[in-house]
């Protein structure tokens, strides 16, 4: 894996530009956008709303060309320092032919969101060297109400903020997690906050030490990429995946098949370790179902995986740096980013 660019730490006072590369909500739940601004102000930095931010166009935020323009002109801006994608979606792979990826290269800074912006984490790194975060997006994380979650905001302020290092910290597990979703369309998430559920912590599906960069993403978009130009070789890595279910795109059976692409591609048998999200949208028997369906895959290969780790669809959520070393290691129960 060859060596990337970390773009600056984003210091208070700069800009913290939004793009929509994907769906597009806003417009139908404005408020959202409106709170994580002003989270983000809270916090000191300033916002910039690319043109094409706010709008709506059937499942997506604009054309295949106003989301490639509204990212050219972030990575343009001199004055933003931080590029974060408003929500996921499904469409981010309409826009990685088009994007000029030598202008991003000269122009390196924090690109940040997760789901299926996955498939521009792996475009960027693959085209540009520039090392990108998974971690949250404004609709969702930021415009948490009545705030952004702590453990989220803690672990975003250690990769991304000017006023921490790049010491190594643990990832722990957080005390309380949820899935629940609230009408934003409707108004019904300025009611209450969402109903928090305690966390047991996460669990070694199987133990040993390893350690290697991070690498994955969310698991539908890791697999468009399979076969591509934008793939990113896993070999050595520390492989995380954000697994989910999505009425209309993806349930249990479909998990299982995406796990067995991944393992007829031998991404399974290469890395040095894996690290899965805790799963949204699971009831407990398919998480059962699901830890076996992934020890299954891995048959007699023997390395480290970590399982209900916050990465992903499930509140709150760690931020991960692409390339960013991991240590997995089950005696201490213990995730250390390096």
């Amino acid at each position: 894996m060859r060596e990337m660019i970390i773009p600056p730490r984003i210091k208070k006072g700069e800009y913290v530009g939004f793009v929509s590369p994907s769906a597009g909500p806003a417009p139908l739940a404005l408020h959202r956008v409106e709170n994580a601004k002003r989270a983000l102000e809270k916090l000191g930095y300033k916002v910039k709303i690319a043109p094409h931010a706010l709008q709506s166009k059937g499942d997506v935020s604009g054309t295949p060309e106003e989301r490639v323009s509204d990212m050219h002109e972030m990575f343009r801006d001199p004055e933003v320092k931080m590029i974060m994608c408003t929500i996921g979606g499904n469409d981010s792979n309409q826009l990685i032919g088009r994007l000029d990826y030598d202008l991003i290269r000269k122009n390196p800074k924090i690109f940040v969101g997760y789901s299926d912006i996955t498939v521009l984490h792996y475009a960027i790194g693959s085209q540009a060297g520039l090392s990108t975060y998974y971690g949250p997006c404004a609709m969702t994380q930021f415009a948490e109400y009545p705030e952004i979650l702590k453990y989220t905001l803690d672990y975003f302020n250690r990769e991304v903020s000017a006023e921490m290092t790049d010491e190594p910290y643990q990832l722990t597990a957080s005390t309380t997690w949820t899935d629940e979703f609230l009408n934003w369309f409707e108004k019904k998430d300025l009611e209450r906050a969402r109903k928090l559920k305690p966390n047991s912590g996460y669990e070694w599906l199987r133990e040993g030490v390893a350690e290697g960069p991070a690498i994955g993403g969310a698991i539908l978009s890791v697999n468009h990429l399979a076969g591509t130009k934008y793939w990113r070789d896993p070999r050595r890595s520390i492989f995380f995946l954000d697994i989910l279910k999505e009425d209309g795109l993806l349930n249990e059976n479909a998990v299982g098949s995406l796990l067995t692409d991944l393992e007829n591609l031998g991404v399974f048998a290469d890395i040095n370790g894996l690290i899965v999200s805790k799963p949204a949208g699971f009831s407990e028997e398919e998480t059962k179902r699901l830890k076996d369906t992934i020890l299954s895959r891995f048959r007699d290969k023997k390395c480290p995986i970590a399982f209900s780790v916050n990465i992903g669809h499930t509140d709150p959520i760690a931020t991960i740096r692409y390339g960013r070393k991991l240590r997995l290691d089950s005696s201490k129960n213990e995730i250390m980013a390096l």
